[in-house]
């Protein structure tokens, strides 16, 4: 993407799976190179950067919808010794009161790192775990990896034979190299068999191993080997030492492309794996997805996958790999996360508090506070590292975490909303600045903020030992999110107080309305909560949003009409504010909870002299203000949501 100096945006696309690569230069221009394929550019006019990445989308195909549990915060490490150890984590969480949705399983829990496999040894009992965990309202996601156990006796590698799957050389014989289980094969997941393949391995973990996932993680699908090529080696040709190597692992030392992987020289059925070794990724996540659906045919599929290509954010969510646990990694994360929102991958996160290396109280704390609101909020950790669960690292790591978690929960309607929208029409949902305020300049670098959507802005401390954050305000009208207290300096940058045991910084942007709900330990307890909405508004005294609902785990509900969705607009004029609910579609019926609250930021007198809802007065003891902010919020209102309902307010 290119961003002009008057704040209009365009970009270009260049859809190709070889290996390449690319440099930017001053001019300003842009330089592909690479070694195959077909150059097939594509050219966005913008004129706004989210336009471009809407554009992008178009081509590329639209976000996937998350079920709304995915949203919730999720928890997994590498090296849980047994169903025992992943039990006292979760007995952990629970007691500490801190919000959790999904627990996950890495490799641990297979039979000596054989996909779809469960350890009788270690994890006999992981099924009870998993019922209880479902019990609890929560989900549960276990790991599968890309390569199969080259074992006669394994389910795997005898169905993969039979329906001849696994990718071979040119001579027919199959490639073999060495992953987790040892010897390893790899399915060749452009093959017209290979989904019924991969839809009865994952039925197989699901039915006969009794392991009753809600979704799956596909890690090393790049894809990864730790041979150099396979167990013997490539052959010496034009694929494997390619005449002209990027800059890419392995390139630099001998001019080779098979570094950590498989030999390029190998045969799918789509082609040489040297054009389709960045489709490996892609095609495993696709086959996944597509299993999962056949798995429960009600049901969203939720899968998690390590390798990308453009076009993957239609089938799985994204981590931003193995991290380490520094505050250089915590910075790093939120530039990812924009990135992969461009990308169209808005369902991404980073392994809160790090991957590699074990992290500290004041890091993990901090990370906490901004991982709440990465869009894939999770905790992960490697084999060796000490634990780092919140509730293991004591209380200002469970202080951090319930609050800023409690603020995700709350907000998870505005959350789900967004990514509805980005479904819809391919938009951001962790946005840049820049996206919003394209002809500031000062926006263009930053990357220590980032927003949810157009109005929501988050400003986390980052650095070591620091107990107070800037945070730069673009020239708009803005309002701290936890008081109403509107900021009077804009256009520049503002020291506020963000002490380790306080809150995150916060602030909403004038002219939305964000639907939120009472927060709980689920969100599926949240969904039976109270709902409201938070008012802001702009310069011109007005504010709008929408609310999309649906039973949150349906398919295609938008395509089958099964949702409610509503639209609150505010407007101020002859000193009458006028608020409305309106219901843009009402495929769900009636709504269980009631909608309760609203609260009012930026409003130019605290009280109104009337307040009337639905032409009935309101009871000044369902109104609470603050004359210091100009916030006011009305409660117990009690209202159906699928009715039409004003609320108008003279000053």
């Amino acid at each position: 993407m290119n961003v002009e100096n008057d704040g209009n945006a365009n970009g270009v696309f260049l859809l190709n799976s070889n290996a390449m690569e690319i440099t930017l230069q001053p001019s300003p221009a842009i330089t592909y190179r690479t070694i195959g394929g077909i150059l097939d550019f594509f050219v966005f006019l913008g004129p706004t950067p989210e336009n471009v990445v809407q554009q992008y989308t178009s081509i590329i195909g639209r976000p996937l919808m998350p079920p709304y549990w995915a949203l919730g915060f999720q928890l997994s490490r590498w090296g849980y010794e047994n169903t025992a150890a992943i039990r006292a984590v979760v007995d952990r969480q629970r007691a500490a009161e801190i919000p959790q949705d999904v627990q996950y399983s890495d490799i641990d829990y297979m039979d000596n790192y054989r996909d779809f496999s469960l350890s009788t040894t270690n994890f006999a009992d992981l099924p009870e775990l998993i019922k209880d965990i479902h019990d609890h309202n929560q989900r549960y996601i276990v790991i599968i990896d890309a390569a199969i156990a080259d074992d006669p006796n394994d389910f795997a590698y005898q169905e993969g034979i039979k329906d001849d799957i696994f990718i071979k050389y040119a001579n027919g014989t199959i490639l073999e190299g060495h992953v987790w289980p040892g010897p390893t094969v790899f399915p060749d997941f452009t093959h017209h068999n290979v989904q019924k393949y991969w839809s009865k391995c994952v039925e197989h973990l699901y039915e006969n191993q009794s392991v009753e996932f809600d979704g799956l993680w596909t890690d090393m699908n790049e894809p990864s080997n730790f041979d150099m090529g396979s167990i013997n080696g490539c052959n010496q040709n034009k694929y494997n030492y390619p005449p002209y190597a990027p800059h890419i692992l392995g390139a630099e030392v001998n001019g080779s492309l098979f570094q950590k992987t498989i030999c390029m020289d190998t045969v799918q059925q789509a082609g040489l794996h040297y054009n389709l070794h960045s489709l490996f990724g892609y095609f495993m996540t696709k086959r996944t997805f597509t299993a999962l659906q056949e798995v429960f045919p009600s049901r969203r599929p939720v899968v998690v996958s390590r390798s990308q290509y453009a076009g993957s954010g239609r089938y799985a969510s994204h981590w931003l790999g193995d991290n380490a646990s520094t505050w250089q990694a915590l910075k790093d994360a939120i530039i990812g996360i924009l990135e992969y929102n461009i990308f169209g991958i808005p369902y991404v996160g980073a392994d809160i508090c790090g991957f590699r290396g074990a992290t500290t109280v004041e890091l993990c704390a901090r990370w906490m506070q901004v991982g709440a609101f990465y869009p894939f909020s999770r905790n992960h950790n490697s084999l060796g590292e000490p634990d780092q669960d919140p509730a293991s690292l004591g209380t200002v790591v469970v202080n951090a975490s319930i609050k800023s978690l409690k603020e995700r929960y709350r907000l998870l309607p505005f959350l789900y909303t967004l990514m509805q929208d980005a479904h819809d029409h391919g938009s951001t949902v962790a946005r840049p600045l820049l996206h919003e305020f394209p002809t500031d300049e000062n926006t263009w670098n930053i990357s220590t903020q980032f927003l949810w959507g157009s109005s929501f802005l988050i400003s986390p401390v980052l650095d070591e030992g620091k107990e107070e954050v800037d945070v730069y305000f673009p020239k708009a009208r803005w309002y701290d999110y936890y008081t109403g207290q509107e900021i009077t300096t804009v256009g520049t940058t503002v020291t506020l107080p963000a002490p380790l045991d306080g809150y995150i910084q916060l602030h909403v942007r004038g002219g939305i309305a964000i639907p939120a709900q009472e927060p709980a330990l689920t969100s599926a307890e949240c969904r039976n909560n109270s709902m409201g909405v938070l008012i802001a508004f702009d310069e011109n005294g007005s504010a709008s949003g929408t609310l999309y609902w649906d039973d949150g785990v349906s398919q295609d509900t938008r395509t089958t009409g099964k949702y409610n969705e509503f639209l609150f607009t505010a407007v101020t004029e002859n000193n009458q504010i006028t608020i409305s609910i309106l219901t843009l579609n009402n495929g769900l019926g009636n709504m269980t909870v009631p909608f309760d609250t609203f609260l009012i930021m930026g409003l130019e007198r605290i009280p109104p002299s009337s307040i009337k809802v639905d032409n009935v007065e309101v009871d000044f003891q369902n109104v609470i203000y603050e004359t210091s902010t100009n916030a006011m919020m009305l409660v117990n209102l009690g209202l159906q949501l699928t009715e039409y309902h004003t609320i108008v307010m003279t000053l």
